[in-house]
């Protein structure tokens, strides 16, 4: 059977799971969520009931990284797991003390006990180490590390792009940018209506 992935079109989490799936060569049933208005059948199947959730045969895979590992161990066409093992460490920092400052600075409100711009600071001196990182890519070739991070870069940069674009982080901002206007952002990207038990089947990509 095909394999399901419940989604959220502008999650970053669920971006990145869409990314890999895409860059596999995969397909997957779509099934967007609302996030205020979750289907009992995602409710079942994920763990967490949040996005994405993918559901592959008796097997439940509620992470997005590793959604993206197990859609590359299916097949990996553009070798994206061929990278260092450092890679690994950019995306612990990402999804750990970088999300978590990104959280901070962008939802301020739910954390009254967090000054914004000390998180935003401390968010701004992961990007710098980054910035000094990246040529074209991370490494020397487009890997995972990249389309893992990604999604959470765009999220912060947004937070106010004015000031972002205003940071001397040169080879940062182009690689986002290159990202943003890139067809594979494009692609994963597509709008779609809110899944109900009722409709088609909708194949990814």
């Amino acid at each position: 059977m095909t394999p399901l992935l419940y989604s959220f079109r502008r999650c970053p989490y669920a971006m990145r799971a869409r990314l890999a799936i895409a860059s596999s060569g995969l397909k997957v049933e779509l099934r967007e969520v609302v996030l205020r208005d979750k289907p009992q059948a995602f409710l079942d199947a994920s763990p967490s009931a949040t996005v994405p959730c993918l559901v592959t045969g008796d097997t439940i895979i509620d992470e997005s990284l590793d959604i993206m590992i197990w859609a590359l161990q299916q097949a990996d066409p553009e070798a994206w797991r061929a990278m260092p093992d450092a890679g690994w460490d950019w995306i612990k920092r990402s999804d750990g003390p970088f999300k978590s400052a990104l959280d901070r600075t962008k939802y301020a409100t739910r954390y009254p006990d967090c000054d914004a711009e000390e998180e935003r600071a401390k968010a701004s001196e992961f990007l710098g180490d980054l910035n000094a990182q990246i040529g074209n890519w991370i490494f020397e070739a487009p890997s995972l590390a990249d389309y893992a991070i990604l999604p959470f870069i765009r999220q912060f940069a947004f937070i106010d792009k004015a000031w972002f674009d205003a940071q001397p982080w040169p080879a940062l901002q182009a690689w986002l940018e290159r990202f943003l206007e890139s067809d594979r952002f494009a692609a994963i990207m597509s709008k779609y209506k809110q899944w109900q038990p009722e409709d088609a089947p909708l194949i990814f990509p």
